[in-house]
């Protein structure tokens, strides 16, 4: 995990806001807001015009030598429930949505968004290593969409998070989606102060997924098996897939769709309403 192998120390990451959509009058838009975590000079490009500058920040330098009784993930905690509390106050659903690259993410999000139009307001903040491909498949649906992209780094983290929140339009929005990087290791580790953590796993992937990386499942309130479509064709045992999900997320909510062929969409609708309604 992350908080082990070193992975969780990120050197920088990129914020690349929507270039079509307005940001709030409380948050004015910023081209690029890159942030080097290995000093405490950042460099800016505000409005347009690069400069750098003294930037501190409201905690110790990011390289520095632990005490051994401090979790290496407390910071990254703190930021996030601080989030969450920003997030209750809007009236905002957060969910943070893992998975492995290529299992549907963004084309579940991108039908989501088609299917919530303006009963159901969405943000969304979407994580890639690199490139701005799924942010520009979102984008046009209807919702303001911001791209976190993290250079080497395997997972989103909460100040890349809180990062983004600055350069989306929250206004009028209830539903905040979440697109972390795709993998099942990292991910689970960071808390990014969500009220929701769904995992999705396609067919394509084997009834032992949830036994082989049970920490990602563990946390999760929903798992979505997508391209269910496929599921002949991909010979999954789906009953095993079933038992397994459940021995490692007994309490999670289990739903089965495909998001191109419109089967078991109702019921995801049915999470998203039921959470908005909650906050």
């Amino acid at each position: 995990m992350c908080e082990n192998c070193g992975c969780g120390n990120v050197e920088s990451f990129s914020i690349i806001p929507d270039p079509g959509l307005a940001a709030a009058e409380s948050n004015p838009p910023h081209e690029v807001h890159t942030h080097e975590h290995g000093g405490v000079v950042h460099h800016h490009e505000h409005g347009g015009v690069p400069h750098d500058h003294p930037h501190p920040h409201d905690a110790a330098p990011h390289t520095h030598t632990l005490p051994v009784h401090l979790p290496i993930l407390a910071k990254n905690d703190r930021i996030a429930e601080r989030k969450r509390g920003f997030l209750k106050a809007k009236g905002l659903f957060a969910i943070n949505i893992v998975s492995s690259p290529g299992s549907g993410k963004t084309t579940l999000i991108a039908k989501t968004l088609e299917m919530a139009g303006a009963a159901l307001p969405a943000a969304v903040i979407v994580g890639d290593l690199e490139t701005t491909r799924d942010a520009d498949r979102l984008r046009g649906k209807g919702a303001p969409v911001v791209q976190v992209t993290t250079g080497t780094v395997c997972h989103l983290d909460a100040e890349m998070i809180a990062s983004a929140l600055e350069h989306l339009d929250l206004r009028d929005r209830r539903l905040l989606i979440i697109e972390n990087v795709g993998n099942l290791v990292c991910p689970a580790s960071f808390d990014l102060g969500e009220a929701l953590r769904v995992v999705i796993i396609s067919v394509t992937e084997g009834e032992d997924k949830p036994l082989k990386y049970p920490p990602i499942f563990h946390g999760a309130g929903v798992v979505v098996v997508s391209k269910i479509d496929m599921l002949a064709a991909s010979g999954l045992d789906i009953e095993a897939l079933r038992q397994n999900i459940r021995a490692v997320a007994p309490d999670a909510r289990i739903i089965e769709l495909s998001a191109r062929t419109g089967e078991g969409l109702g019921g995801w609708m049915d999470v998203l309403g039921d959470g908005v309604s909650s906050e």
